[in-house]
């Protein structure tokens, strides 16, 4: 109304629609002329929308990112993050050349084929016992890249892109009904027209607003204007969930599972009533779509579950990952247990087609270990050797795990932007191209290809201009493949084949889509929910869209506009707590604690719901804990005076 804040993750779209041009942004006003400007068509590379955007330069420099018209995805729209998060890349911290750990153990300086050699004797000398953390925010053609790399170079399927918590029922999910389905894959899946279209929406493990914001306007706009329904199994009602007309199926952390396999079944033989029951009318009306997100995977027979409900009320399953790159490593076989086209790794049909088209012998053929098994292994030493690409250590499921393993390993490479947590610990690191450097692809949640060119070209540079991550594992590979030790009897090839980009698209071509039996269906049931103690809550939250990500620094301005980071009870279990509205209340876990205002909140008791990184180094970094787990809870001053942290149960 009238005298409220303008509070908007979509503030961006009036300055671009302002006819007179009186709405400008503070980072952009004065800094250059529109007739100085370059324009190029890009993709924004934040979340899996895939959204049309247009990149704005001048002397290689992006000055500006604004909305692409495009009807399909986006129409003509964007959200604050995608519009101004692009100087992460322009940073003077910038990784500008290869370095190399000296026999003092100082990173320094090196040359490309210096750099190149060293990474090659690393891992030459570990090839068979090495993993690969590929990340979520690659392109297609990077990501196949790593894919190839591990199973070719390092002769291993322990690759995961998954730098989040997951799962094995999450690989199963995605390699029997995701893999290998959408729009411009076998033409069929879930479209943004067809999203809008739906009767009815259930929504589990996902936050529109926050997680995929073309989605939310989507439903938003359905709402409006043909009176769309859409649920949401989550603790509380979110901002986005309210204004998309939503209603709110209370779901504690775990209770999911429960919570699908009742909306499956028979209404009035399962007990449901009232909003629950209207749920499960709902989608058996045709058209009606279950929408999960990444976040299910914490919820043990989540995603089974949400394959059963589909199965039985006849809804369209889409699955909707945070990151860019999530939906495209899919397809790239960034997976351990999935080869590029969504061929199982273990299917030996798959092996030998993948093998033929790749030039070798033959395809390793043991199971291959995901993230949380990758850091395990490299800390143990099962593994000698880690390639890291892009992953921030504070988004993986246990930090403090992974910085040991990271300490552990015996040789760890590097390929990234910025100096970060990996960089600091690895023994070889490669500067890489960012987005608006490259070329590549996009794949976004409706399985829809974006293709992008570079934006910025060598030529408009004041710098050399690092490769993308593909032609570094290129050379690498080729490196490798000169290193007769590391290859003798190994089968490796002696040219990797991926030297630019056209040869990475030419090898996708070959291999196309898997024609043959799918992986199985996941089979993980639910297992019981934590109850709290005296003291103690389940701990739930999701990552508000405007945080502490790695890809927003740099613009001060955004950060401003960020949601306030608050903790949410409900008005039980605060006063149980002892705790008021506006009061600071203290979340513990076994490694230290988070400390944020209350908002006290329509939710189920004993949870207590807190952004995932939007304070100090992230609530998994900061307390230990994820989210299902058992916390304290309690008035920050008595936590505060705590010398250590307390016992909590998992």
């Amino acid at each position: 109304g009238e005298g409220d804040p303008f509070e908007s993750y979509f503030s961006g779209n009036t300055i671009q629609i302002c006819p007179v041009g009186a709405l400008t942004s503070a980072a952009y006003r004065f800094r250059s002329r529109p007739f100085d400007l370059v324009s190029s068509p890009s993709v924004c590379e934040h979340c899996a929308g895939g959204c049309a955007t247009r990149t704005d330069h001048r002397r290689g420099k992006v000055m500006r990112r604004l909305a692409a018209n495009d009807p399909e995805v986006n129409e003509e729209w964007l959200c604050d993050k995608g519009r101004f998060g692009f100087r992460y890349a322009q940073k003077p911290d910038r990784l500008t050349t290869p370095l190399v750990r000296n026999e003092d153990g100082v990173l320094e300086p090196a040359s490309w084929p210096e750099a190149l050699e060293a990474a090659a004797r690393g891992l030459g000398a570990a090839r068979g016992r090495a993993g690969v953390l590929a990340g979520g925010r690659l392109t297609v053609e990077d990501a196949y890249a790593y894919a190839k790399f591990a199973r070719v170079v390092l002769g291993t399927n322990d690759i995961d892109f998954r730098a989040r918590v997951h799962s094995t029922e999450e690989a199963d999910f995605l390699a029997a009904h995701i893999a290998g389905h959408g729009r411009d894959l076998d033409g069929t899946g879930l479209t943004y027209t067809t999203l809008e279209k739906a009767p009815a929406v259930l929504l589990a493990g996902f936050e529109s607003e926050e997680e995929a914001p073309g989605v939310f306007l989507r439903l938003r706009k359905a709402h409006r204007n043909r009176g769309q329904r859409t649920f949401s199994l989550a603790p509380y009602a979110t901002r986005g969930l309210e204004k998309a007309g939503g209603t709110l199926l209370p779901a504690a952390p775990g209770t999911e599972t429960e919570w699908l396999d009742a909306l499956a079944a028979n209404p009035v033989s399962a007990g449901l009533e009232g909003d629950g029951e209207r749920a499960s009318q709902a989608l058996r009306e045709p058209g009606a779509v279950i929408v999960v997100g990444e976040r299910l995977a914490a919820v043990p027979g989540g995603l089974t579950a949400a394959a059963r409900a589909a199965t039985a009320t006849g809804a369209k399953l889409v699955w909707i990952p945070r990151r860019a790159g999530e939906r495209g490593a899919v397809e790239a076989g960034a997976l351990p247990s999935l080869l590029p086209g969504g061929r199982p790794a273990t299917d030996p049909r798959a092996r030998e087609e993948t093998a033929a088209v790749w030039g070798v012998r033959e395809l390793p053929h043991h199971y291959g270990r995901d993230t949380g098994q990758i850091i395990e292994a490299a800390a143990t030493g099962e593994l000698a050797a880690l390639v890291v690409a892009g992953v921030e250590v504070a988004d993986l499921p246990d930090p403090a795990g992974a910085r040991a393993a990271l300490d552990a390993v015996g040789f760890l490479v590097s390929l990234e932007l910025r100096p970060s947590e990996v960089t600091e610990r690895a023994d070889v690191v490669f500067p890489v191209a960012a987005v608006a450097e490259k070329s590549g692809t996009f794949l976004n949640w409706e399985g829809r290809a974006r293709m992008f060119e570079a934006a910025l070209k060598p030529e408009q540079m004041t710098r050399r201009l690092a490769p993308a991550d593909a032609r570094v594992l290129h050379m690498l590979a080729d490196t490798l493949a000169a290193t007769p030790a590391a290859t003798e009897g190994a089968g490796v090839p002696g040219d990797f084949g991926l030297p630019d980009l056209r040869a990475v698209r030419t090898e996708l071509d070959r291999l196309g889509r898997w024609e043959g039996p799918r992986a199985t269906e996941p089979l993980e049931s639910s297992r019981p929910v934590p109850r709290p103690g005296d003291g103690e809550a389940v701990l739930a939250g999701h990552r508000l869209l405007l945080d502490l990500g790695r890809l927003q620094e740099g613009d001060d301005a955004l950060a401003g506009t960020r949601h306030a980071a608050v903790a949410r009870l409900s008005a039980v279990t605060a006063a149980e707590t002892g705790v008021k509205d506006g009061d600071e209340l203290s979340v513990t876990g076994p490694l230290g604690t988070v400390t944020l205002p209350l908002q006290v909140t329509r939710m189920p008791d004993r949870v207590v719901w807190l952004p995932l990184n939007s304070t100090g180094g992230g609530v998994l970094a900061d307390t230990g804990s994820r989210p299902g787990t058992l916390v304290r809870i309690g008035p920050a001053e008595a936590r505060d005076a705590a010398t250590e942290a307390p016992e909590v149960r998992a």
